[in-house]
């Protein structure tokens, strides 16, 4: 891959849904269907947001080994992170992600308890399309 920020970065771009895993009480993965991401940084870090009382968010507070995954369906490709995931609630971050109708899902506001923001940093990736896979690090 010739430029794997770019050529990444733009499948990530494209996606309407990503996927997130985080890892349970027994060491088993617990895989979930999101939103984009609302803010990335290159391929090294990602921002989600979620519901502070999520079954994810108590998994992530417990164990923050975690993977996102980003599928583009048409071109069968994809690429896969592992890395670990932070759980955020101080104002600064949660007005950081906070986008115009997302009282829709947070009826007080940027500072409804139930509204965090989940942080995701790369350790590690594996790209896939043309039917080769390639891993990288980050």
């Amino acid at each position: 891959m010739k430029n794997p920020e770019q050529t990444i970065g733009n499948l990530i771009d494209k996606q309407g849904v990503s996927f997130i895993a985080s890892v349970d009480a027994d060491g088993f993965p617990n895989m979930k269907a999101m939103l984009p991401p609302r803010k990335r940084e290159g391929i090294r870090t990602f921002w989600f947001t979620t519901n502070a009382s999520s079954m994810r968010v108590a998994q992530f507070r417990e164990n923050p080994k975690a993977s996102i995954y980003f599928c583009d369906k048409r071109f069968f490709r994809g690429v896969q992170f592992v890395g670990m995931m932070e759980v955020l609630e101080d104002a600064a971050t949660k007005e950081m992600i906070w986008r115009e109708g997302d009282t829709m899902y947070y009826k007080q506001g940027v500072t409804d308890p139930d509204y965090c923001v989940l942080k995701f940093t790369v350790r590690k990736g594996r790209y896939y399309s043309n039917f080769k896979s390639e891993d990288f690090e980050i």
